[in-house]
């Protein structure tokens, strides 16, 4: 999942949380099921791309969907699979045909019943040409899904619905982890209601399954309001209501600690300068939460562009970065540097220094690899990043020591998320883009696929990458094994396989550049609230949050 646009830019898969979230806080009552039902928990986002499922992507929009919306599965904060509409499913030998026995008698909160046609509609309406969803590409391997998604066909072929339980997906190719995919808020299932992708009314009052429901519309800019869903067909929320506050993304990390501070909100995330000092104030009152994270922290490095469109070139980024003098310095050791794209949290294919330019700072060998490719002293690197979340430090600390190293002439791009959004996909950029990447569901697939495969460059008619392999990095030879692994039946083997794909695509041919690991910190108000947590997404655990 990308994008966060407050101090986190993705909303990662969380792997680690000690006491009710994490080591150094949290609310144990919390643990036991203590609390009771209502309350209002308040917190601060920045402007999400979409709520609607169609198109929710960053840490914001998927906070809402995950929300509004129930699928086959959820996740646990560890990583682990949990059933939520899906009472069972089966695969084939080959692991092409999925087929999913759904739970009976949930409803919608029109009080449309949810069954097989509704997830049918749901994915069919995501990967439709009109819809130009930027996270379809998660439905790629549905059989049917190129003629859907390019407009050659109306439907999603590889769908279809036996009875109203039973909800049958057969895949292009195998692939044995399926159904960890369907974690995420795509593969939601939608009413009739929702029409096609462009029903202005259902995108920002969408009506979903989920444990709460809007309460009217998103007010753009201004609010979002979610009120418990009474007639949930699983475990009920027992908090009334949440009120979500749109900051201005110009300096959203610093209005959310702000607003924590004052108690205006019930959560916040925080600048990087005031970690330290709000660790020092609010872990004794046990209100600090902490975990290390399945994701990763990375520079997009534009491969078809000059001056970074050479394997050489992208290595010379890398070496000349000194991320352990930043991890200290700036980061004030909250961070730790990362030599890979897959986190340690996935540990069967964890590789720690796959990625060797990431290891240390080789200035040297930063230079020679610059020569060869071209990359002189005084060469124009135009660097990207999104403003107001907290990155200003640690960026102009890079580009300083691209300069002090190579001798670039370093442009720094700060701008607003959706502004560097379109940038990103523009076919003309180039240079490096600051950028996080965290799992919407927990497979090492999430991460090689959407980041790296051709698969999810997904330009448009005008070259637009509507997918997030943003730099088109793309290699047959990489594809082919994404492929292979997918539908390699057993683990252990198709991990060893997700590990050769890595180290093509980060030790060979460098196509991102790892920075650091993703630690995550967070604000709590464990005073008035119980069972307190961040969820898989680094986000407030709505659902099981209770007033003490």
């Amino acid at each position: 999942m990308r994008g966060a646009k407050s101090a986190k830019w993705v909303a990662g898969a969380a792997i680690i949380a000690l006491a009710a979230t994490a080591c150094g806080g949290g609310d144990k009552d919390g643990d036991k099921g203590a609390g009771k039902a209502g309350g209002t928990f308040r917190l601060g986002v920045t402007e999400p791309t979409a709520i609607d499922p169609y198109n929710a992507q960053e840490s914001e929009g998927m906070l809402v969907a995950h929300n509004l919306f129930t699928g086959l599965y959820g996740v646990k904060v560890d990583g682990k699979l949990v059933p939520a509409l899906a009472e069972s499913a089966t695969t084939s030998e080959d692991g092409k045909t999925w087929t999913f026995k759904i739970k009976s008698g949930t409803k919608f909160t029109n009080g449309e019943p949810v069954d097989a046609e509704s997830f049918i509609r749901g994915w069919t309406r995501v990967a439709a040409k009109a819809s130009a969803s930027d996270v379809a590409y998660h439905m790629a391997g549905i059989a049917g899904y190129e003629d859907l998604n390019t407009g050659k066909s109306a439907k999603l072929a590889g769908l279809s619905a036996p009875d109203a339980t039973t909800l049958k997906v057969t895949l292009s190719e195998g692939d044995f982890e399926f159904d960890k995919k369907t974690v995420h808020a795509v593969f939601s299932p939608v009413p009739k209601v929702a029409g096609a992708a462009d029903n202005k009314s259902f995108n920002d009052a969408p009506i979903g399954n989920g444990p709460f429901k809007m309460q009217g519309s998103w007010q753009h800019n201004k609010s979002i309001t979610l009120v418990r869903n009474d007639d949930y067909g699983l475990t009920k929320a027992k908090l009334d209501k949440v009120e979500i506050s749109i900051l201005n993304p110009a300096n959203s990390s610093n209005l959310e600690y702000q607003g924590y501070q004052s108690g205006t909100f019930d959560w916040a995330r925080m600048p990087t300068p005031q970690l330290p000092v709000a660790k020092a104030k609010y872990e004794p009152k046990k209100q600090w939460l902490e975990m290390d994270a399945s994701g990763v922290n990375y520079l997009v490095a534009f491969n078809q562009n000059a001056p970074l469109n050479t394997p050489d070139a992208r290595k010379a980024i890398s070496y000349a970065i000194d991320r352990e003098a930043i991890a200290k310095g700036v980061f004030q050791g909250m961070m730790k540097p990362a030599t890979s794209v897959l986190p340690p949290s996935f540990s069967e294919v964890y590789q720690e220094g796959v990625c060797t330019t990431c290891a240390k700072q080789d200035k040297v060998k930063a230079k020679e690899l610059a020569a060869k490719s071209g990359l002189k002293p005084g060469t124009v690197l135009n660097f990207g990043y999104n403003t107001g979340a907290g990155h200003e430090e640690w960026v102009q600390a890079i580009a300083q020591q691209l300069k002090d190293v190579l001798g670039l002439n370093v442009k720094l791009n700060g701008k607003p998320f959706k502004e560097a959004l379109a940038e990103q996909q523009d076919k003309k950029t180039a240079g490096i883009w600051r950028s996080a990447w965290g799992a919407d569901y927990p497979t090492a697939d999430n991460f090689l696929f959407p980041l790296l495969a051709t698969g999810s460059i997904n330009e448009d008619k005008e070259g637009k990458a509507l997918g997030d392999n943003r730099g088109r990095y793309s290699n047959p030879k990489y594809d082919e094994l994404l492929k292979k692994a997918r539908a390699t039946k057993d683990a252990a083997a198709r991990a060893k396989i997700y590990q050769e794909a890595e180290k093509l695509a980060i030790d060979t041919d460098q196509g991102l550049i790892p920075l650091w690991k993703r630690s995550q910190y967070r604000l709590a108000n464990t005073t008035k609230f119980s069972n307190v947590a961040m969820d898989f997404f680094e986000d407030p655990n709505l659902a099981e949050i209770t007033l003490k």
